[in-house]
């Protein structure tokens, strides 16, 4: 009995580690990102090197000054600084998605006690932040540039998103169902290529980094609103930020629930605040606000969707 070695948990370890899982996320990211420069022009490059290394900056200072285990290699910081530059216009000014970054990794992240203990997805967070700081650079929208003779997109046309589009009937600038496929349109530079957000997201499915749970539920939940309200089903699940989010940040593991019931349910909630906001909100696109609300309702699902233990009722 003297020999018995005791440990908390976990008991068992995988091959999988942080560093190889954002990897994975970081391949997935890579299609969206190759479309971004097709689309808005190398401008969206210097928007997503100045996001990714701002954050990695960010918590290389902040974790060395408060003598902390130095964690960029595991790549998350790399992985918020796409997300964060995903979630811009390709107009933004880069001394404020300096600002945003640092917000990101800072704030909402490392003051909460680094990976895995964020009470929030930080590119959210900082997106919304910026929302509110900048309000009339986050929605400046640029329509999508040649970049041979447009290089940085300095010439670029301002112009609605299709969500903003629809929302006002403006049909004129409405695009169709293969511009929003192949991202001919104002928006992010993240979002509005489908095709690439969805062979990223196959593509975590495949390598398992993700599970489709949530991502079908949130998925579902839109469609079938819209179907119920009356809406282009087709339309709202291709316009605004609904893939971005649905397969790369309502996933995040450190701020959703663990459960397979949990992550449905999330999902779903996901979806309701989305159509919610979307049809009858101020703002024509509710994505970055449902994932942040039920990132705060996590905790209360995750309590209320986990497994009893095998004992759990003897003795009552």
């Amino acid at each position: 009995m003297n020999k018995l070695i005791s440990s908390v948990s976990p008991h068992f370890s995988g091959k999988r580690t942080t560093q190889n899982i954002m990897l994975d996320v970081i391949i997935a990211l890579m299609p969206a990102a190759a479309a971004s420069v097709w689309i808005f022009g190398l401008r969206s490059l210097v928007v997503i090197a100045t996001c990714v290394a701002t954050c990695v900056a960010a918590e290389f200072l902040f974790e060395k000054l408060c003598r902390r285990d130095v964690t960029v290699c595991d790549l998350s910081a790399v992985v918020t600084g796409m997300l964060l530059a995903f979630n811009l216009p390709v107009s933004i000014p880069v001394w404020q998605a300096v600002v945003g970054s640092v917000a990101a990794i800072i704030v909402v992240k490392q003051l909460f006690g680094g990976i895995g203990q964020n009470f929030a997805n930080p590119a959210i967070t900082a997106r919304i932040i910026m929302l509110v700081a900048f309000a009339g650079s986050m929605s400046n929208w640029s329509k999508p540039v040649n970049w041979q003779s447009s290089v940085y997109g300095a010439d670029a046309v301002s112009g609605a998103t299709p969500l903003a589009a629809a929302g006002k009937g403006l049909a004129k600038e409405m695009p169709s169902y293969l511009d929003l496929f192949l991202g001919r349109h104002p928006g992010c530079l993240g979002e509005t290529c489908a095709i690439a957000l969805i062979l990223g997201g196959l593509y975590l499915l495949v390598r398992g980094v993700i599970s489709w749970h949530t991502p079908a539920a949130f998925i579902a939940t839109v469609a079938i609103m819209s179907l119920i309200c009356g809406k282009d089903v087709l339309y709202q699940l291709l316009s605004g930020g609904l893939l971005l989010g649905a397969f790369f940040m309502a996933t995040d593991y450190s701020t959703t629930p663990p459960t397979k019931l949990g992550k449905l349910i999330f999902g779903v909630g996901c979806g309701l605040v989305t159509i919610l906001i979307r049809f009858w909100g101020n703002l024509p696109e509710g994505v970055s606000y449902s994932i942040l609300l039920m990132n705060l309702l996590t905790p209360y699902i995750s309590r209320l969707t986990r497994s009893k233990p095998l004992t759990g009722g003897a003795g009552k």
